[in-house]
């Protein structure tokens, strides 16, 4: 977006919630030209931006289609409800975040299921993007709308509103796919045709070309045959046996708000080898592919650098089964431990952590711990497989409290099969004996272990799929139960809740009837049914109703014997294995972790002892048919690349006093450096809040490879300080920023510097060194001017037609009083507009001259305007046009300028360091002198 006025939503994004969720440009976008030879995808995520931005697999597939010639991808995520509304109030499509075209320009849209609770936001989003809901709707010219992600191994919920869906791995298959289906349409084939076309791909089902018929047994819509040859019965994955052949990708976009995981995540494997019985992931993505350590160091390193990020994660379906986990944190850490970073590794085992391995952790990561037993007595971590005894996660929590962890989370749910209220309680008594063994490992009153419950929903794909999903009202009094358990305990307990569960339940095992619900659901406002705040079972309940939808039959269990709505998709898995692991689930009987010892885990760190192990691997019989040789002979290889050679000495528990359990970082810096730089904020980085502003600086200095100067402490930040923060959408033409840093630079290349790694819309102008007795930038502002933008059809509206009307309406308004109202924590002030308003104009050269430095089009109104800044605040620029104008100015706001107003009214400019000093001086010795006796001055 080169400047918000040509964006299609500039008239209205100011008074949306988090503007830039919407606007694109940020550091790493790729723009590519609209040509007519490059076939595009939307590559759309159903929830908020906040959400996406996180998401792997959309950053896998966002750098392979642009990285390929004749590709190209955009992103769009579902907007907030008051984007919706502003959308429909004003008939503005949905538009993609790179070019700004509404999602029906595009060749192809492709959603990523990763959660039932969102189909709702798959219609939103294809609703405001002009494209019709069903697939039997579409004519010719719209674009062919596909979806992947775990969700899409069960889409039958939401078939008739897909074309085509890409089971599987989709990082071949998915371009493909696209590329087919734009040669296809440029060649004149029938939209029929080339589904039919698309089908012929592995790893693509497509809908409207199969049958569908009411089994007898389950009681479920299944398909039944396809309509044409191509369509064939079983619909096989799409599957890379080799992950390293698609490297995950270094650079992208990087968010220009908050997100839910504010750092660069690298995926280290794809698949699991524990084999838990709820877990869809764990079954669907088998067998476990790593990625080799020198790629994954290599990214860490070269994402840290381009994206400027300060925390780095490891990632996986569970990150400690990575063969060679310890080595890989310790080498990830020695390529970061001077820039800053910290790692994060997620998806950790409560057993089998190693010394090793929770010493590296424990270094970059003092604070907390998250693992997840799942169930709270063995006979019930037997039943869903979790090969973890109690006797193993105490060990763990030993040695977690005694390195010094303040806080540990343990995740659990209810509602697993053949569950009693003992295991319930057991869930309270599993926390509160790893909070006692906290409390005995640090000697005081130790750490904080929090119990969080969620509620088991029976997934397709797992052995559980045929499971009962309790009643909500089994549901709440299991939660009873735990509350009063959690109380008598005093451990500290979150429950999730159930009424989401429930719609995910009811769709994660619906059929294709089950589409007519959820566009019932959505009609009525169904929204965000992932976030509990938002959910409207009310809605639910209804839809369901109109349909006639039995929900206890929808919960309850589902005979073995009946074909389900799933079953022509094939996920790799043996037919009979899942219904071999639920009758031993039933039994209450383990099935060993695959890719293992039989009855251990044991990590090599070094390749020494990795080949003197001869034992044999564990296969699951699943029917992936693992090559365990190979895989034998992979970790020989991964091990050698991080130079594990050697057997590392044994080191003892490290026991810490209370005092110890957060050391404070310590950066040796030297002294720093101060640097004031001058940049502009126009177009969508005027949309960038003030904690964004404050986020994305310290990235861009780390992306130019200049070190800033931290803090010390416990949680050590770069020295910054800005200019008074501005409200959403108000451009800055002169702001500044008082920076240290921990290097000596020419100010002069600053600008320079900075500006590659700089978004969209930020700009750095100037810079110079500070000396050490020039004060902050908060010292030295007491002026600010600005511009209100005003279109002349509003005005004229009021029958003020020229700048002199303007004029005299403005004086006529400032003869009077000008107070206006101000709300503050649900408290009214009254501000007095007049005792901070210096002086204003209509109409001048300089004033017209910011706004088409800006970039605002249109017929305008450029009012000038400058502002007294006092210590006890400065009056608001909406304010100021309150009070000339009306409450009801539709103004934009221009920040020209800020610094010292001198004595003849001109606004010294910040970097103006010889004058700012020399008031300082005369005010320095007319304070000297104010002090003087009558005696000493005579």
């Amino acid at each position: 977006m080169s400047n918000s006025a040509e964006h299609p939503y500039a008239s209205f994004i100011h008074g949306i919630e988090k503007p830039v969720r919407y606007l694109g440009g940020e550091h790493g976008a790729v723009v590519k030209p609209w040509t007519p030879d490059v076939a595009r995808i939307a590559l759309a995520f159903p929830d908020l931006y906040d959400i996406g931005m996180s998401h792997l697999g959309f950053k896998i597939l966002y750098g392979i289609f642009n990285g390929h010639p004749r590709l190209a991808a955009e992103r769009c995520y579902a907007p907030w409800t008051d984007m919706e509304a502003a959308l429909r109030e004003r008939s503005i499509p949905l538009v993609s975040l790179e070019s700004a075209r509404p999602l029906r320009d595009f060749d192809a849209v492709g959603f990523s299921l990763q959660f039932e609770l969102t189909f709702s936001n798959i219609l939103l989003m294809l609703d405001l993007g002009g494209i019709p809901l069903r697939s039997a709707d579409r004519s010719e010219s719209d674009p062919l709308v596909l979806a992947g992600g775990p969700t899409a191994t069960h889409p039958e919920p939401v078939a008739p509103f897909l074309d085509a869906v890409v089971i599987g791995d989709g990082e071949a298959i998915a371009p493909q796919a696209v590329l087919m289906w734009k040669t296809l349409r440029d060649a004149g084939v029938p939209r029929a045709e080339r589904l039919r076309q698309l089908a012929t791909l592995e790893g693509v089902y497509v809908p409207s070309l199969y049958e569908t018929a009411l089994d007898p047994d389950s009681q479920r819509v299944v398909v039944t045959r396809g309509t044409v040859p191509e369509a064939t019965i079983p619909v096989k994955r799409a599957f890379i046996d080799d992950i390293n052949k698609y490297p995950f990708p270094h650079d992208g976009p990087v968010a220009a708000t908050e997100t839910v995981f504010d750092r660069i995540s690298v995926e280290i494997a794809r698949g699991c080898t524990e084999g838990c019985r709820f877990c869809q992931a764990g079954m669907i993505y088998r067998p476990v592919r790593e990625r080799s350590p020198e790629s994954v160091v290599d990214t860490i390193v070269r994402a840290v650098k381009e994206g400027g990020y300060d925390e780095a994660s490891l990632t996986s379906l569970s990150t400690a089964d990575y063969s060679c986990i310890a080595p890989l944190v310790k080498k990830v850490m020695a390529k970061l431990k001077d820039e800053k970073v910290s790692l994060s590794v997620s998806s950790l085992r409560a057993y089998g952590l190693g010394e090793e391995l929770l010493d590296e952790i424990q270094s970059v990561r003092a604070t907390g711990l998250t693992f997840a037993p799942e169930a709270g007595t063995q006979r019930m971590r037997d039943v869903v497989n979790k090969n973890v005894t109690e006797e193993q996660l105490m060990e763990t929590a030993e040695r977690v409290f005694s390195r010094g962890w303040a806080k540990m989370k343990l995740y659990f749910m209810i509602g697993l099969p053949t569950e009693q209220d003992e295991d319930v309680v057991g869930i309270v008594e599993t926390g509160r004996k790893a909070r006692d063994v906290g409390r005995r490992a640090q000697k005081g009153r130790g750490p904080t272990v929090t119990v969080s419950v969620s509620t088991h929903v029976p997934k397709p794909h797992t052995p559980f799929q045929w499971c009962a999903m309790d009643a909500l009202e089994d549901i709440w009094r299991k939660q009873t139960v735990l509350r009063e358990a959690a109380r008598k305990a005093k451990v500290d307990l979150k429950l999730h809740e159930s009424l989401g569960s429930t719609v995910e339940a009811i769709l994660a095992r619906g059929d294709r009837r089950m589409a007519d619900v959820i566009e019932t659901a959505y009609r009525s406002g169904a929204r965000f049914d992932s976030w509990e705040e938002r959910l409207r079972w009310d809605l639910w309940q209804a839809a369901l109703a109109a349909h006639n939808v039995d929900v206890p039959a929808a919960l309850g269990t589902i005979p073995v014997t009946g074909r389900l709505p799933w079953d022509h998709l094939d996920v790799g898995l043996e037919d009979g294995f899942l219904l071999r692991e639920y009758r031993k689930a039933l039994a209450n009987r383990l099935s060993p972790p695959c890719g293992k010892v039989a009855g251990q885990f044991i990590h090599h760190t070094n390749l020494e002892d990795a080949k003197a192990d001869t034992r044999k691997l564990v296969c699951y019989d699943c029917g992936v048919a693992c090559d365990l040789t190979d895989m034998r002979q992979e970790r020989f290889v991964y091990l050698e690349q991080l130079t594990a050679r050697t057997r590392p000495a044994l080191k003892e528990p490290v026991t810490m006093t209370p005092e110890e359990r957060r050391p404070r970082a310590q950066f040796a810096q030297g002294e720093p450096k101060r640097y004031r730089i001058a940049f502009e904020r126009t177009g969508r980085a005027a949309f960038e809040s003030h904690l964004d502003l404050v986020r994305l600086v310290p990235r861009v200095f780390r992306r130019a490879e200049l070190p800033m100067f931290y803090s010390q402490g416990f949680h050590p930040k770069p020295e910054m300080m800005f200019t008074p923060a501005l409200a959403l959408g108000i451009a800055t033409l002169d702001d500044f920023v008082d920076v240290k840093l921990a290097v000596d630079v020419d100010p002069e290349r600053l600008p320079d510097l900075l500006n590659p790694g700089a978004p969209e819309g930020l700009r750095f102008t100037a810079a110079l060194r500070l000396g050490p007795t020039d004060p902050a930038i908060s010292k030295v502002i007491d002026v600010t001017s600005y511009v209100m933008v005003v279109p002349w059809a509003w005005l004229q509206s009021r029958g003020l037609s020229d700048d002199d009307a303007v004029r005299a309406h403005i004086a006529e308004r400032q003869a009077g009083p000008m107070f206006v109202l101000r709300s503050a924590g649900g408290l009214a002030k009254r501000v007095d507009v007049a005792a901070y308003l210096l002086s204003w104009s209509v109409g001048d050269a300089a004033a017209r001259a910011k706004v088409d430095a800006v970039g605002y089009a249109g017929s305008l109104c450029a009012i000038a305007y400058d502002s007294r800044v006092t210590d006890a605040g400065a009056v608001r620029p909406v304010e100021v046009a309150s009070a000339l104008l009306g409450e009801d100015a539709p103004v934009r706001f221009i920040r020209a300028a800020q610094g010292r107003r001198s004595p003849d009214g001109e606004v010294w400019s910040p970097m103006s360091l010889e004058r700012l000093r020399v008031v300082r001086a005369e005010r320095a010795d007319a304070a000297i002198v104010a002090s003087l006796t009558p005696e000493e001055t005579g």
